[in-house]
């Protein structure tokens, strides 16, 4: 998948989870353990499953200096044999006791997804345990997944997508961890040693940085004994978290040279915090200048008056440590510059901060009425709770969330854009052979 997909789809999954409303109010309850851990449980006792999502704030963002990649390559490691098995011997354990374990980093967080049948906990938590307290690492399967690691890199130079991303990256954030990728470059990956990979488990498994929530057949007096089990051997605290990125955006077009008959274009500006309080009423207007589809407006002005591309789209990225407001989109080589001074045009015309009654009731009823969906399972449920407690949402804000959409009017959303949206500030990123374009 390519970059430019997978930030869109990062930056809409992320905000559509945390700015969902189910359709019956979820009852939260907070959970410690004995040995002080703490989670969020929405206990459903309809099947005899649970879901845990367990977070470690910082994620591949606290790389060492000088060992870029090797969160990344460590978390794609866990699985590969612990304690007294293998990593064959750990996936035939996980079939045999119907559970699974997905493990993930990105630039904020290191993400275990577990399931596992009520009959089977006890022993799904103990081999989950191992791998995040006890993993081998073992030279052999460091060698193998780096190979995949090295292969993912070589992909991403012939990707004029990822090119996009790791451009714009670099421009935005700098030298922050946020400027490259959490692959970690070719040199940086082959250095990497075993002994890296114990060093990298040590920076962000801890329990300083450490978010859980729990969904399905549990009880709090289940859970928190379980807490104690799976997490408590883990040490108290990790590496410093990194400072806040400084953005280094300013207004013009940076072209990276790609042979290919059609261009790939990544734009951005400085965005907004979520716990801002006019974060509800940019996101309304997000939704009305590009994250809507074909009601949007860059979709109607780039798309469907002037067919310059098949298709254009914003979106916010909160990260923990920037915010900023992007969008992508393709076009052939000879479209591009007309494209983007549209862009820049409807950006402007945003900025002035005017919104129909029309667009305004179109947005909010989107907005409130189609994430109710992504509420469908234990598993998304405790995905979204992880993900609330990462941003510092409050527990009740699931059940207040649509409220404080229909509380966003045409005057909230007129002085967000004339406060964040700046047309001459957009950096427009420019990958392939784009004609007559300064």
């Amino acid at each position: 998948m390519s970059f430019v997909l997978r930030l869109r789809l990062a930056a809409l999954t992320l905000i559509a989870c945390l700015l969902a409303l189910p359709a019956q109010a979820i009852e939260i309850e907070e959970v410690t353990s004995p040995g002080g851990i703490h989670a969020w449980l929405v206990e459903a006792h309809d099947i005899p499953f649970t879901a845990l999502e367990i977070r470690f704030r910082g994620g591949a963002s606290l790389d060492a200096p000088g060992k870029r990649g090797a969160i990344n390559l460590m978390t794609a490691t866990l699985e590969e044999g612990s304690a007294d098995l293998d990593s064959q011997g750990f996936a035939a354990a996980q079939e045999a006791l119907a559970a699974t374990f997905h493990f993930d980093v990105d630039d904020d967080a290191l993400s275990v997804s577990a399931r596992m049948l009520s009959e089977n906990r006890a022993a799904a938590v103990s081999l989950l345990r191992g791998a995040l307290v006890e993993p081998h690492f073992d030279q052999a399967s460091v060698d193998r997944v780096r190979g995949q690691v090295l292969s993912i890199i070589a992909s991403d130079a012939q990707d004029p997508n990822a090119l996009a991303g790791e451009a714009f990256r670099k421009l935005a954030y700098g030298d922050h961890p946020y400027g490259s990728s959490l692959n970690g470059t070719t040199k940086s990956v082959q250095a990497l040693t075993r002994e890296d990979m114990f060093e990298a488990k040590s920076r962000v498994l801890a329990k300083d940085r450490l978010v859980v929530s729990a969904v399905g057949d549990i009880t709090p007096e289940e859970l928190g004994p379980l807490l104690d089990t799976l997490l408590g051997d883990l040490p108290e605290t990790g590496a410093e978290m990194p400072p806040r990125a400084e953005l280094g955006l300013s207004g013009g077009v940076t072209v990276v040279p790609f042979d290919t008959p059609q261009s790939v274009v990544i734009f951005g500006q400085e965005g907004i915090a979520m716990d801002d309080p006019d974060f509800f009423a940019a996101y309304v207007l997000n939704q009305i200048l590009g994250a809507g589809g074909f009601s949007s407006r860059l979709m109607d002005e780039v798309r469907e008056k002037r067919g310059l591309t098949y298709g254009i789209y914003t979106y916010l990225v909160p990260k923990d440590l920037a915010e900023t407001w992007q969008g992508s989109f393709a076009s052939a080589n000879e479209k591009v510059a007309e494209a983007i001074e549209i862009v820049k045009a409807e950006w402007a015309r945003a900025a002035a901060g005017a919104v129909s009654d029309k667009e305004l009731s179109d947005a909010k009823t989107y907005l409130t009425g189609a994430y109710p969906l992504r509420f469908d399972g234990n598993g998304k449920i405790a995905d979204i709770l992880a993900g609330m407690q990462l941003s510092h949402m409050p527990v009740d804000y699931i059940n207040t969330r649509n409220a404080q959409v229909e509380a966003v009017t045409a005057e909230d959303v007129a002085r967000v854009a004339q406060r964040l949206l700046n047309a001459e500030a957009l950096r427009f990123v420019v990958v392939g052979q784009p004609a007559d374009l300064k």
